[in-house]
């Protein structure tokens, strides 16, 4: 067995397909009317058509249950873009203790979207603030091995 896509039921596909594409910049790669597949392979579906498949049973929106994660190479450039749009926060900016920055918002059906800074953005932000690997991997919790890799990307 192969796990395929991720697929998310939508109100509003047309507001849904502007929201990832404007502000996480996935263009489609598959549209079906009803279904339309992402960059990174995320699915969106109609509610309608999705209704079709399940039967008779009450969809919800309940959000804060799941989540789509996001790496950014350029996250400051990321939260510049954003700041550029309206957006309902589950929180603002924070920093994880191993010292990655990452935000969490909801999509218009209030499916929670985290974006966090890559790992190696992370080293690299380190290493630029005077850290030594072995301090990055110490700060990170993470094998000297693997900080090398990321700093190697």
């Amino acid at each position: 067995m192969k796990f395929s896509n991720p697929l998310i039921v939508v109100t509003d596909l047309d507001r849904s397909k502007a929201f990832y594409q404007e502000i996480l910049g996935l263009s489609v790669r598959l549209d079906f009317g009803a279904n339309v597949t992402l960059e990174g392979g995320i699915c969106l579906q109609t509610l309608e058509s999705w209704q079709d498949f399940i039967g008779p049973r009450e969809i919800t929106f309940s959000p804060n249950s799941s989540e789509l994660y996001f790496v950014e190479e350029e996250f400051d450039g990321f939260l510049q873009t954003l700041s550029r749009f309206e957006i309902r926060y589950v929180h603002p900016l924070k920093e994880h203790r191993w010292g990655q920055r990452v935000v969490r918002f909801y999509d218009p059906d209030s499916h929670v979207i985290e974006v966090g800074e890559s790992l190696a953005a992370v080293c690299r932000r380190f290493l630029a603030q005077g850290l030594t690997p072995e301090e990055i991997a110490l700060r990170m919790d993470i094998p000297l091995s693997h900080v090398m890799e990321l700093l190697a990307q």
